[in-house]
Order: structure tokens, then C-alpha cells, then sequence
């Protein structure tokens, strides 16, 4: 689990882009990220768990925190790279991954991440960059909880079950052709 605050100099973009073993497995390759934890964020029920997240009744989101290095990758980078790997013109949906669970969210830990995703998402409105409207919904953090052990790492340990296969493998592949540079050493 990670503490509330961040150390000195680390910053902490949370977001909802789907199931949270896609945005987690690309968040982990990338240079100046140091940590990613998949959970949920943004509902109503105290303590939720997987099942009562998936049910949708908790009204959660799957989500990962993503903790970087400002001085290594920008928060318009992560941002960049979020946008990239999911649809953000389909609400509560992404493929077949259907519900409230699965909407595209942008939560915001400080009044500059806030101004930067809005900045952001008027010029993606602007250029009409996905050919529809982005329904990704900017809110302010809330408690974060982290998911259960085994969604942690979830495709590094993985790799072979059928929905990593099908679902994530692929856009682990679309990040690593189209952000290459971006990627942490091997």
C-alpha cells in the first residue's frame, strides 16, 4: 500500500481508464514512474472489495496511483500516455469491460493537475482529436484504496491467462511502438 503523502520530490496522478490491469502494466514500463498500485477510488462504500466494486452498487472506479518523478516525466506526459492507451469517448465502457467501474477518470491531487487535465482535455475537444466527445470525468481525489493482493502486478504475474492475452497484451504493445523513448531501460 502506499502512504498518504508522497516523498519529497514524487508526485501522484490517479486515474480510471478501464480495467485497471491494462493502465497498470503500461504505467510500470515507463521511465520516472516509480510505483504503480491498482485499487479503487471514487464511490460510496467505505472499505470496497473487488466483487462489490464489479457489482457496480459500491460506485467506485478501478483505478491506478501512479507515483513519478516530475523531474523525469511530466504530468501531461502520464497524461499523454493515459489518453493513448484508452477510449475516452465511450462512458462506463472500454471494449468489453462494461459498468460505471470502467469510466474514464482523471483524479486530481492539486489545483495544476487539475489545470493541466482541463487544459488538456479543451484541446483534445478543440482539434476533435478522437472524432467524438471525451466523457472523461475530472474530479478531485478521494480515498484511494488499494485492490487486493493478487490484482497487484497483475499481468507481470499473469501473462498467459486469456484476458491478459486478448485485452492487455495488446495495449501493452500499442504503448510500447508508439512511446518507445519512454520506456524504462530493460
Amino acid at each position: 500500500m502506499l502512504p498518504d503523502t508522497p516523498s519529497a520530490g514524487i508526485e501522484v496522478a490517479t486515474l480510471a481508464g478501464g480495467c485497471f490491469w491494462c493502465l497498470e502494466a503500461v504505467f510500470d514500463e515507463l521511465e520516472g514512474v516509480t510505483d504503480v498500485v491498482s485499487g479503487y477510488t471514487g464511490g460510496h462504500t467505505p472499505e470496497p472489495d473487488y466483487r462489490q466494486v464489479c457489482s457496480g452498487d459500491s460506485g467506485h472506479a478501478e483505478v491506478v496511483q501512479v507515483r513519478f518523478d516530475p523531474a523525469r516525466i511530466t504530468y501531461r506526459e502520464i497524461l499523454e500516455v493515459f489518453f493513448a492507451i484508452h477510449d475516452p469517448t465511450t462512458p462506463n465502457c472500454q471494449g468489453n469491460d462494461v459498468g460505471t467501474q470502467y469510466r474514464s477518470a482523471i483524479y486530481f491531487h492539486s489545483p495544476r493537475q487539475q489545470a493541466e487535465a482541463k487544459a488538456l482535455l479543451g484541446e483534445f475537444a478543440a482539434a476533435k482529436t478522437f472524432g467524438a466527445p471525451v466523457v472523461t470525468e475530472l474530479a478531485p481525489a478521494g480515498m484511494f484504496h488499494p485492490a487486493e493482493d493478487y490484482h497487484q502486478q497483475y499481468f507481470r504475474n499473469n501473462a498467459h491467462q486469456p484476458y491478459c492475452q486478448f485485452v492487455v497484451a495488446p495495449k501493452l504493445a500499442k504503448f510500447r511502438q508508439r512511446f518507445a523513448a519512454m520506456r524504462k531501460p530493460k
